[in-house]
C-alpha cells in the first residue's frame, strides 16, 4: 500500500521540465533529484515528503527517453505516479528503476493538489482520502509488480539469476 499527499500537475509535462537537460552529465541520484521540476516547481524536493504522489494528467513523460527523469522523481521521495496517460518510454524508464506508475483518467482530473492518496498497486484501486473518493485503475501484470518489488529491473534480473 502506498499512500501519501498528492502533487498535481497538468498535461504534457515533458522530461526537459522534469530534469533539465543541463544536469543530464550525472546518474547521481541524488543530485538529480535536487533539480526535479527545477524549471516549473523551483525547490521541489525540499517541499516533497518521503512517499508523496504525483498526479498527472495526459502525456506525462513526453520528449526524449531520458531515464534520469524517472530517477530524479524517485530521488525526491515520491512514491507513485498516477496519470491519464503516460508516454511509452517514461513508463518503462519508470518500471525499470523501479518507480510504481498507474494510468487513471478519473483519478487525474478529481484529485487536487495536496489530498492525502491511497494506492493499491495490486489490486489497481486509488483512494483520495480527503474526498472519500475510490478510483479505479488497470493493475500492473503480475511481472511488473516483481520489478517493482525488486526495486527496479536490475535488481529483479539479479535476484532472478541467483545473484541476491
Amino acid at each position: 500500500m502506498i499512500k501519501g499527499k498528492a502533487w498535481k500537475f497538468g498535461n504534457d509535462i515533458d522530461t526537459d521540465v522534469i530534469i533539465p537537460a543541463i544536469y543530464l552529465n550525472t546518474t547521481d541520484p541524488e543530485e538529480l533529484g535536487k533539480h526535479c521540476f527545477e524549471p516549473i516547481f523551483p525547490n521541489f524536493k525540499e517541499r516533497v515528503s518521503k512517499g508523496d504522489i504525483i498526479v498527472a494528467g495526459k502525456n506525462f513523460g513526453c520528449g526524449s527517453s531520458r531515464q534520469h527523469a524517472p530517477i530524479a522523481i524517485k530521488a525526491c521521495g515520491i512514491s507513485c505516479i498516477v496519470a491519464s496517460s503516460f508516454a511509452r518510454i517514461f513508463f518503462r524508464n519508470a518500471i525499470n528503476i523501479g518507480l510504481p506508475i498507474l494510468e487513471s483518467e478519473e483519478a487525474s482530473e478529481k484529485i487536487e493538489n495536496g489530498d492525502e492518496v491511497e494506492i493499491d498497486l495490486e489490486k489497481g484501486i486509488i483512494k483520495d482520502l480527503t474526498k472519500n473518493l475510490e478510483f479505479k485503475a488497470e493493475p500492473l501484470p503480475e511481472s511488473v509488480l516483481e520489478i517493482l518489488a525488486s526495486g527496479g529491473l536490475v535488481n529483479y534480473v539479479r535476484r532472478k539469476l541467483g545473484g541476491e
